[in-house]
């Protein structure tokens, strides 16, 4: 187990090394002994049903309505149609916003950080471009069940996973001072809202909230 210090020190090291601005007084993620990561089967149904969720958004966004209800079959299929928050909710049941819309289909970018923490995909430190949506979807698609995706899924080491939040974190902290405070801290190549939604994905691994929606993602 390394320190929380020791994390700090490493992710400044390599944000540094980017080219990104830091703050030497940002605080420390928690040390392992002091967080509960969530076990293997509720990652896995939240990242189907992410997956599955967005591309319920992405029909509707695209006003494909008959196509919906493919992916909402889908949900009771692999066992997590109950396993939706209120912005899933909203979309499976014809009462969304476009606010929800718009917040469930970036949800890809939360399940891409579900993937890599289920040691599905490899390294998710490059926050510059949007997840590889053909692959996000195989994941899921190419399973006949959910006892078959689970199957693959090897969740990573809690040290391991702490390391990507503490740095995703300090990029967030980055992105949110250029844009509101500092236009002339660099940032390097990240993309805000690429940042913003990962880190979202990765805080749920430890949180106590069930809706990643209500979890908060100050810097």
């Amino acid at each position: 187990m390394i320190s929380p210090q020791e994390r700090k020190e490493r992710s400044e090291r390599k944000i540094i090394k980017k080219g990104i601005g830091i703050n030497k007084y940002l605080p420390m993620v928690p040390p392992s002994n002091a967080v509960k990561l969530r076990d293997i089967d509720d990652v896995c149904k939240r990242a189907i049903a992410a997956l599955l969720s967005t591309q319920v958004a992405f029909e509707i966004s695209n006003q494909n309505y008959k196509d919906v209800k493919f992916f909402i079959d889908l949900m009771y299929k692999f066992n997590v149609r109950d396993c939706l928050n209120p912005k899933e909710q909203n979309l499976v049941n014809a009462q969304f916003s476009a606010q929800d819309v718009t917040d469930v289909v970036w949800e890809y970018e939360c399940y891409w950080s579900l993937v890599w923490a289920l040691g599905l995909v490899g390294d998710i430190e490059d926050a510059s471009s949007v997840c590889d949506c053909n692959i996000a979807v195989r994941l899921v698609a190419d399973c006949e069940d959910f006892e078959e995706f689970k199957a693959k899924c090897r969740m990573r080491d809690i040290e391991e996973i702490l390391d990507m939040l503490d740095l995703y974190y300090r990029y967030h902290w980055a992105t949110v001072q250029r844009k509101w405070i500092d236009k002339e801290l660099p940032i390097g190549d990240l993309n805000e809202e690429i940042v913003y939604e990962r880190r979202r994905g990765l805080e749920w691994l430890i949180s106590d909230e069930d809706n990643w929606f209500d979890i908060s993602l100050d810097t």
